[in-house]
C-alpha cells in the first residue's frame, strides 16, 4: 500500500488508511487532517513527533481510499469522533494528545469537549472553536463573508463537476485561494489521485453538509441560535492553538474570546496561510515541542 499506510477496520463499521510511526510504547499522538487533504497534511511534522511519540494519522472517512459511507448523515461530527475513539481503542490507547487541522480540528474540539477522559491534551491548527465560530459568523460581517464558501460546498449540484478536468480546476481555483504558494509535482499528483477516488469529493463535501453550523447569506438576518447567549462548557485539558495569521477563510477573530472557553490556553501565531502544517512545518513542530511535556 502507498506510503506505508495500514488499513484498519474500526468498530464503527468503516475502514481507514492510517499512517503509523514511532514506538507503540511511547506517548500517543493522533493527528487529524482537514479538507481537502489526507494524512499527508502532516508529512513534514510526523517524522519529528515520531522520535519520541507513537503517532497515528488517519485518512478520515470520506477521504482518499478510506471508506465512504453513503448519505450525508454518515458524516455528522459524532460519527467522525466515534471513528477517532475507535482508532485509539484499536491500538489499546486510553488517553492521547490530539492534534487537528481545519475539519480535523473541528472534530478535535468536539472530541475534547465530549470525551475529556480520552483527550489528555489538545492542539488545534487553524480550526475554529464551535462557539466562537458560530458567534463570529453571526456577529462579524467579515467572518460571515469569509464563510460563504460553506454555503457553496453544501450544494450537492457541484459534485458532478468535480471529476477529471473539474478536479484540476478545483485545485487551481478554490484550493489555490487558500494556499500561499504553487502546488506542483508530487503534491499535485497526490491531491488529484486522492480526490479522484470514487465517491471521494462527495464524501469530503458531506462533512460540510452534515455540519450543524449555520452560515446565513450576507443579506439574511436569520434567528440567532439560542446557545450563543448562554454558557458554553469549557475545555478541561491543556490546549494549544497554532494559527496561521494569513488565513482568509478563518480570520484571526477566531482567537478573540477563545480564552473565555479554554482555561488552559497557549497561542502560537504563525506567519502563514490556512495550511500551516505544510506551509510552515518547522513553526508547528516548534510550537508543539514547547507545549508538550518533556
Amino acid at each position: 500500500m502507498a506510503d506505508g499506510l495500514q488499513r484498519i477496520a474500526l468498530a464503527t463499521g468503516v475502514e481507514l488508511d492510517v499512517a503509523v510511526a514511532g514506538d507503540p510504547a511511547a506517548p500517543p499522538i493522533i493527528l487529524l487532517h482537514g479538507f481537502p487533504e489526507s494524512h499527508r497534511t502532516w508529512r513534514h511534522v510526523m517524522p519529528d513527533l515520531a522520535r519520541d511519540h507513537f503517532v497515528l494519522a488517519p485518512d478520515q472517512r470520506g477521504y482518499a481510499r478510506s471508506s465512504k459511507p453513503e448519505g450525508v448523515a454518515a458524516y455528522a461530527a459524532d460519527r467522525i469522533v466515534a471513528d477517532l475513539l475507535a482508532l485509539a481503542d484499536h491500538f489499546g490507547i486510553a488517553r492521547f494528545t490530539l492534534v487537528g487541522h481545519d475539519w480535523g480540528g473541528a472534530v478535535a474540539w468536539m472530541a475534547a469537549l465530549k470525551h475529556p477522559d480520552r483527550v489528555a491534551r489538545l492542539a488545534i491548527v487553524n480550526a475554529p472553536h464551535p462557539f466562537v465560530f458560530q458567534k463570529t459568523i453571526f456577529d462579524e460581517p467579515a467572518q460571515r463573508r469569509a464563510s460563504q464558501y460553506i454555503r457553496a460546498f453544501r450544494d450537492t449540484g457541484i459534485d458532478q463537476g468535480l471529476v477529471g478536468a473539474g478536479l484540476e480546476r478545483f485545485l487551481g481555483t478554490t484550493f489555490a485561494k487558500h494556499i500561499t504558494g504553487p502546488i506542483a509535482g508530487e503534491d499535485k499528483a497526490a491531491y488529484l489521485d486522492e480526490w479522484s477516488q470514487p465517491g471521494a469529493m462527495t464524501g469530503m463535501l458531506n462533512w460540510y453538509r452534515a455540519s450543524a453550523v449555520i452560515v446565513p447569506a450576507m443579506d439574511e438576518t436569520p434567528e440567532r441560535p439560542g446557545f450563543l447567549d448562554g454558557p458554553f462548557p469549557p475545555t478541561q485539558m491543556p490546549v494549544l492553538a497554532i494559527w496561521g495569521m494569513q488565513d482568509t477563510a478563518l480570520l484571526p477573530s477566531q482567537l478573540e474570546g477563545l480564552a473565555d472557553h479554554v482555561p488552559d490556553l497557549t497561542v502560537a501565531k504563525v506567519d502563514a496561510g490556512h495550511f500551516v502544517p505544510w506551509e510552515k512545518p518547522d513553526a508547528v513542530i516548534a510550537a508543539l515541542r514547547r507545549w508538550l511535556p518533556e
